[in-house]
């Protein structure tokens, strides 16, 4: 349905629609299903050509423009304008003649006006393509998800500025396989570029394309490292805390994990070495193995031949090899094995209670442990009850040891934090363990630099550590601090750190999840530069 439209009508359209205003609205057409069509008429009487950029009045004819505008009440728009096309009076000017624009409503080889165009960008950059053309059909402008992308790559790179203080951190495109480079700025704490790789190359390369940075936040990765140092030469490195911390977890919980044998109750004693030896087989084949690998070895075979020549396992060999005597090997056999964390471990008094009344039948007792929350095997059970099916008596039982990471976790909190229990746990673990004891006092002393940002200590620090025997791990730990010794100590002094970054990464993953990972490497890096 036609409508002509009359002068206070204009009005009232030209309040909806702004980027009507200094047009001449001739009518609005009902299209039914397919929107609303209004057709205007354009009234300018000059514009400026956009290749030289001269002003012309001489008109040379008009054409249709058909444009797509913001839909209205859930229905799509359609803005027919009768636009001029003037004569370029430049005669060197290549163009002959040009098409006028009319500001907010037209562009040059634009079919949509600019705020739809600005709407369907929005909604690719927060959905992508599929979701944002669901929500774009819902509200009246639809457009296939190929379309919001070709908009997005159509975008320009937002222009990063000076750079003062730079954030660096790796990005898995694909995990396992591909990886990027994220690059924040940290003052505004935005993504200014992401760049293909993770290697110290890439980072380099862009810092000598972009000189001006004076410090740089990274991680511990060794490539940020030598790039920044080759790329921005007079540029501060900062390590992060947050990595320094978590570096120094690893390694006490794996000193934890060594040392949690020293907090297991006293179980039964195990028979004397004379006992052993005068049982007769054990200790002599011991001593018989260790004295034939020892020969071998001195006479010049290497660990792979004495294996073939003895018929012993390779792991058996390696151990008689490393150790110092066969007595040596005898005591750590007869005082059992390692003490290990057992699935069973919680429900072994149990176990204890039900053999000490009679129930000697494992597949009951697994039942009953089942039905209290045991998640384990068949197994499991069968091999704790055997050796007590051949005593034929109950061994008092002794509680397991704490848990590695329980060890681990008690060292790593700050003691404000913890409860009683654990309070008290720590206290007998530290007074039971002197190596425990060492490393929750090295801990807290590295806590204490770290949340206070004293980096001045970190030299008496590393000494203390470095001259304690009883701390493997903590040397390992010390000698990286070595190599990265003054990113780490600027990253223990001052204030800036890696958060941000790592607050980009984590949008960059969300990124890729709303596009269901179907981007190429060039898309990514423009959903995040715009978003």
């Amino acid at each position: 349905m036609l409508h002509e439209v009359a002068g206070s009508e204009a009005v009232l359209l030209v309040m909806l629609f702004p980027q009507l205003a200094g047009l001449d609205i001739v009518s609005v057409e009902d299209l039914g299903g397919d929107g609303i069509r209004i057709t205007a008429r354009s009234g300018a009487g000059s514009a400026a050509c956009r290749r030289c950029g001269q002003v012309s009045a001489s008109g040379h004819d008009r054409y249709l423009r058909r444009l797509a505008d913001l839909p209205c009440g859930g229905r799509p728009v359609e803005i027919a304008v009768l636009a001029r096309r003037f004569r370029c009076p430049n005669p060197a000017c290549p163009a002959a003649t040009f098409a006028g624009q009319l500001p907010g409503l037209t562009a040059c080889y634009q079919r949509r006006t600019p705020g739809l165009r600005a709407w369907l960008e929005t909604a690719a950059l927060a959905l992508a393509g599929r979701a944002g053309a669901r929500l774009a059909a819902a509200t009246g402008a639809a457009v296939s998800r190929h379309t919001l992308i070709r908009l997005v790559r159509a975008m320009p790179d937002p222009d990063p500025g000076r750079v003062a203080v730079l954030g660096v951190d790796d990005a898995a495109t694909r995990r396992g396989h591909h990886y990027a480079t994220v690059l924040v700025d940290m003052a505004t704490h935005q993504v200014i570029d992401l760049l293909p790789g993770r290697d110290g190359d890439v980072l380099a390369d862009w810092l000598t394309a972009h000189p001006g940075v004076s410090v740089i936040c990274r991680d511990r990765a060794g490539a940020y490292a030598d790039g920044a140092a080759r790329g921005a030469p007079g540029a501060v490195q900062v390590a992060d805390r947050w990595h320094l911390w978590h570096n120094l977890c690893g390694h006490a919980q794996k000193t934890a994990a060594a040392h949690r044998g020293c907090l297991q109750e006293p179980a039964p004693a195990a028979p004397a070495p004379g006992e052993a030896e005068a049982g007769g087989g054990l200790a002599r084949a011991i001593r018989g193995n260790y004295q034939q690998v020892q020969d071998l070895h001195a006479a010049g075979h290497r660990p792979a031949a004495i294996t073939r020549h003895t018929g012993l396992p390779a792991p058996a060999v390696r151990r008689y090899l490393r150790a110092g005597s066969a007595d040596e090997l005898l005591s750590a056999v007869l005082a059992g094995p390692r003490s290990r964390p057992s699935p069973l471990d919680p429900w072994k008094p149990r176990l204890n209670q039900r053999w000490a009344e009679g129930c000697r039948n494992a597949t009951v007792l697994l039942a009953e442990i089942r039905q209290l929350g045991y998640h384990g095997s068949y197994n499991a059970v069968a091999g704790y009850l055997r050796p007590l099916r051949r005593a034929g008596t109950l061994p008092p039982a002794a509680p397991a040891p704490p848990k590695a990471r329980d060890i681990a976790r008690w060292i790593l909190t700050d003691p404000a934090r913890l409860g009683n229990h654990d309070q008290r746990e720590l206290a007998r673990a530290r007074q039971t363990c002197p190596h425990l004891d060492a490393l929750a006092g090295h801990v807290t002393g590295f806590a204490e630099m770290l949340t206070g940002r004293h980096g001045d200590r970190l030299d008496h620090w590393l000494a203390a550590v470095e001259n304690d025997d009883g701390q493997p791990g903590l040397h390992s730990f010390a000698r990286g601090i070595r190599t990265d010794y003054h990113a780490v100590r600027n990253g223990l002094t001052l204030p800036w750190n890696s958060g941000p970054v790592e607050g980009n990464n984590c949008k960059i993953k969300h990124i890729k999840r709303i596009m269901y990972g179907r981007a190429n490497f060039d898309l990514l890096r423009k959903m995040a530069l715009l978003n």
